[in-house]
């Protein structure tokens, strides 16, 4: 490989400008809908006591995992060794902050008492998992400032291995953590099972890498900077054996629930009966989430076609949320199975308990949701514009040295 040079987003003023106002826009729209809930109270979002977690949490979620898959890139260059990675990492670590910053802001704002943040920061229970998050999550952004560190400045290099494999590890907490989150809730029957950590593992591979393949395209677009074949053959294989993996793990947690003959009816819920959270699942997250990324990218003509691979990236991002929507609101929709085997009656009627939740997300969560998405991109976008962290060339001559031009 030749000497890789990292130069700003030279892009001019006047389209630069034109999207950090675009992404300002949003956030402040994100604002105003924050305050407006804050004002009224969380009656007017679709959450309810059955769905305690609404939208806001799946964008939130969906960002933090994605934001440890966004890493995952740089932990190959450094920790396997793989250096046609390399020039990918700085990238990687800044866009791993921005995620997991957005989706940090969206799960404080949507607390409903964000200036009760402070008690949660100062006051722990160590036996439950969302005080380790708290650790987690912060140290995540500690972590990533420095390893980027390690790759941008000369006296950092010699630590970057040691501190590029620690990173990985953390990621990999973060990840267990939050999957964690959902799989030690015995409560609910859609989660307690320890295999939603590995879920959240792999979830975390493949929409990482599609939110990262992105970024790097439009980036590199934008500015005109070569971005050659053997690069992005590379990345979109690399998302096409994510998304498999991904694939495989929900095929194990959907076969060790049926295998419990206790977890008949949520699966059934999930996989047959559940209305909109069924059609999330099939149309969303399997068919349009992975599925038809999977032919995209293996097609022998689309898989050659930037246009196609971009639209595999935003299929994969897609099927996440769709993905989330299940995992998170879906789950809390079927009802809790307080008494086993015994039917709950008051006055003669099945109590709300037994039924299936309603949920609709109200106007406001959406736009605090993409504000979260905006605070990730406009972080990225200024990181690139104001430091080094794109390479000023990714093309075939000179990320591999046996190239040949045909």
């Amino acid at each position: 490989m030749k000497r890789i040079v990292y130069r700003e987003w030279r892009i001019p003023p006047s389209r630069y400008w034109s999207l950090l106002a675009l992404l300002a826009a949003v956030i402040g729209i994100a604002g105003l809908s924050t305050l407006y809930v804050e004002h009224h109270g969380h009656w007017v979002t679709g959450m309810n006591n059955s769905v305690v977690w609404g939208m806001p949490h799946v964008f939130a979620v969906f960002l933090i995992i994605a934001a440890s898959g966004a890493l995952n890139i740089a932990s190959i260059g450094t920790v396997f060794g793989r250096t046609v990675y390399k020039p990918l990492g700085r990238l990687s670590g800044l866009l791993a902050a921005g995620l997991l910053v957005g989706g940090l802001l969206i799960l404080v704002l949507d607390l409903g008492r964000p200036d009760r943040l402070i008690v949660a920061m100062t006051t722990y229970n160590f036996s439950s998992i969302f005080a380790w998050n708290i650790f987690l999550y912060t140290g995540f952004l500690a972590v990533v400032i420095a390893y980027l560190w390690s790759m941008a400045d000369r006296k950092g290099w010699p630590y970057n291995y040691s501190i590029g494999s620690f990173a990985m590890v953390w990621r990999l907490a973060l990840t267990t953590g939050t999957g964690s989150i959902f799989g030690f809730l015995v409560g609910r029957d859609a989660y307690d099972t320890a295999i939603l950590a590995l879920l959240f593992v792999a979830m975390s591979l493949a929409y990482g890498l599609a939110i990262y393949l992105l970024v790097l395209m439009f980036s590199f677009n934008e500015d005109q900077r070569p971005l050659g074949e053997v690069m992005l053959k590379r990345l979109k294989n690399l998302l096409a054996l994510f998304i498999m993996v991904m694939l495989y793990v929900v095929l194990v947690y959907h076969l060790t629930k049926l295998y419990g003959a206790k977890y008949n009816d949520i699966e059934h819920f999930i996989l047959l009966g559940g209305g909109v959270y069924t059609l999330m699942f099939w149309f969303g997250w399997i068919i349009i989430g992975s599925i038809a990324p999977l032919v995209l990218l293996y097609h022998p003509d689309y898989s050659q076609d930037r246009n196609w691979i971009a639209t595999a990236c935003g299929l994969t991002i897609a099927g996440g949320f769709a993905a989330m929507y299940v995992v998170i609101i879906g789950s809390q929709a079927f009802p809790i199975n307080m008494f086993p085997g015994k039917t709950i009656v008051a006055f003669g009627a099945m109590t709300e308990g037994n039924l299936i939740a309603s949920y609709l997300p109200s106007l406001p969560e959406l736009l605090l949701g993409i504000g979260g998405v905006a605070v990730a991109l406009f972080i990225t976008a200024v990181g690139v514009r104001v430091l080094q962290f794109l390479p000023e060339s990714l093309a075939d001559n000179v990320i591999d040295p046996h190239y040949k031009a045909s």
